[in-house]
């Protein structure tokens, strides 16, 4: 199978871990793969779409208040456990990002991680950005959870994320989950992989076989 999906996330976004159950199912159909990149949506925010922050404080946003109604639908859908918000709402990630962008150069291990540390926060309200909790988390998958926890604290794994973010952004990415489909086109959000999908769908009819 070919990387011809890049799936740009952050571990504190509740959509992106629908989008990370769902990816899967998608990739399955078309015999492709992805390559999952660590980024921090707070940085992508920061540069390019802080009125997020605005939202958020806006207790009569009526929008907002119904896609908490709307995420529990997807989850349900997707058959994927929704514990949320929790007490550590909206988390800070940093130290999650950077246990996973430890692992980025080993993806199956990085899959595994990801998807217990999804489980972690938002089914479990444990905190995202607790490195004992991170470091616990690692470990149950079968990981060594100090030796990432080390890592993940050098500066090689920091300028990496730094990296990553700044790619997304220049890409012209606002948040997490972006997809990219063979390298430029470019989705977001759970609510999009069925883009992603027509996207692979399309290139596959016009592949000779």
């Amino acid at each position: 199978m070919s990387a011809r999906v890049e799936f740009f996330f952050d571990l504190s976004s509740p959509w992106t871990c629908l989008a990370f159950h769902n990816l899967p199912g998608v990739l399955e159909r078309f015999g492709a793969a992805a390559v999952y990149r660590p980024i921090l949506v707070g940085g992508v925010f920061n540069a390019v779409n802080p009125a997020v922050y605005a939202a958020r404080e806006q207790s009569d946003n009526r929008r907002l208040q119904h896609s908490w109604k709307v995420l529990k639908d997807w989850a349900q859908l997707a058959g994927v456990p929704m514990n949320f918000p929790s007490q550590y709402h909206p988390a800070k990630s940093v130290q999650a990002m950077r246990f996973a962008t430890a692992l980025e150069a080993d993806q199956a291990a990085l899959v595994r991680f990801a998807r217990a540390a999804f489980a972690s926060y938002f089914d479990r309200q444990e905190n995202l950005d607790d490195p004992d909790v991170l470091e616990a988390v690692a470990t149950a998958e079968g990981l060594d959870g100090a030796a990432i926890r080390a890592a993940a604290s050098s500066d090689e794994v920091k300028a990496r994320l730094r990296a990553n973010t700044e790619q997304v952004v220049a890409r012209g990415g606002y948040g997490s989950p972006t997809i990219f489909v063979d390298g430029t086109d470019m989705y977001f959000g759970n609510d999009q992989l069925p883009l992603v999908e027509a996207a692979l769908k399309r290139q596959t009819q016009r592949t000779p076989r």
